[in-house]
């Protein structure tokens, strides 16, 4: 028998389904929620679910409720131990994905103000594999730009800018490629639909900077230390111009739900020999020892939970 899916909300654990909200929510009409993407991974050695980097996302979840004037009655810590009682409840033995989601309330419509509405929040865990289809990955310049700062700030996840993502991802799919990468409003490169990027040239990684209209990804950040810690390579943020990609020795996408994913081709061209380069194998095997528990310098990104039939055990 499947685990049924649970939600925390309203103080309590309670299967998915019993979740509601009703027609009038001023977020379904108007895109003002915020919600992050966090990776439970399963350690088959020890029985546990690794969270990996919880208070880092749960910093950038409030960072995100804090732009939409929210007040919620929680901290990161309050967030992560929820969490963890959460997947303990759930009895899942596998991956899962954790969807923290903050949004307004309030049964409201023609109201386009922030400060005179409701909050709520919940916490979602599902059983979760494979974000993208493919090992290497065959992308398409959007046609859509990224949204920047003067905008929606693109540094928290607020569910309004995804829409911008949405419309990229569609696109790349229809026309048969399976993520498409945006520039930013001058022509650089910004990110993948829900992805970071990253590019390898003589030896050196880099990846776009902040200001280029990118999310400040958990997984970017941990790529970045452990390339310069674990395997000496130099690493640098700057703005990258499109073709820069099609002569890349390596490029590769980062994020919560797509791990470490190679890109083999980019508009029809493809990047060195359209497979998956050295340096990415060697981040991508690192990475899933962190994800799993499995690195013990690295033990203190990961806080593991038992699901409840292991814990009775």
């Amino acid at each position: 028998m499947k685990p049924t899916p649970l939600a925390y909300h309203d103080g309590k654990f309670v299967p998915v389904t019993e979740v509601k909200v009703g027609i009038m929510t001023h977020a379904l009409h108007y895109g003002t929620a915020v919600f992050e993407g966090i990776r439970g991974n399963w350690n088959e050695e020890e029985g546990k679910v690794c969270i990996f980097r919880p208070r880092e996302h749960y910093v950038r979840f409030l960072d995100g409720a804090k732009v939409l004037r929210m007040k919620l009655p929680v901290t990161a810590d309050d967030l992560t131990r929820l969490t963890v009682e959460l997947i303990g409840h759930s009895d899942y033995r596998g991956d899962v994905y954790i969807r923290p989601i903050a949004f307004k309330s309030s049964q409201l419509v023609a109201n386009l103000k922030l400060h005179e509405v409701e909050d709520d929040f919940a916490i979602i865990a599902v059983p979760f594999g494979s974000y993208l289809d493919s090992a290497v990955l065959r992308c398409i310049t959007a046609s859509w730009r990224r949204m920047d700062e003067t905008m929606i700030p693109p540094r928290v996840k607020l569910s309004g800018l995804y829409v911008n993502s949405i419309l990229a991802k569609t696109d790349a799919v229809l026309a048969g490629f399976d993520e498409a990468i945006l520039l930013n409003n001058e022509g650089f490169v910004s990110e993948g639909s829900g992805e970071n990027l990253f590019l390898v040239k003589h030896g050196q990684l880099v990846t776009p900077p902040l200001y280029n209209g990118i999310l400040p990804g958990i997984t970017r950040d941990t790529v970045m230390e452990l390339a310069r810690k674990e395997l000496d390579l130099s690493v640098v943020e700057r703005p990258i111009g499109r073709a820069e990609l099609y002569l890349a020795d390596e490029v590769f996408l980062t994020g919560t739900a797509a791990h470490v994913t190679a890109m083999g081709e980019l508009d029809n061209r493809k990047i060195a020999d359209g497979g998956v380069g050295p340096v990415t194998k060697q981040i991508q095997d690192l990475y899933f020892k962190v994800i799993r528990g499995k690195a013990p310098k690295y033990r203190h990104w990961t806080v593991t939970a038992v699901p409840a039939a292991l814990a009775r055990a």
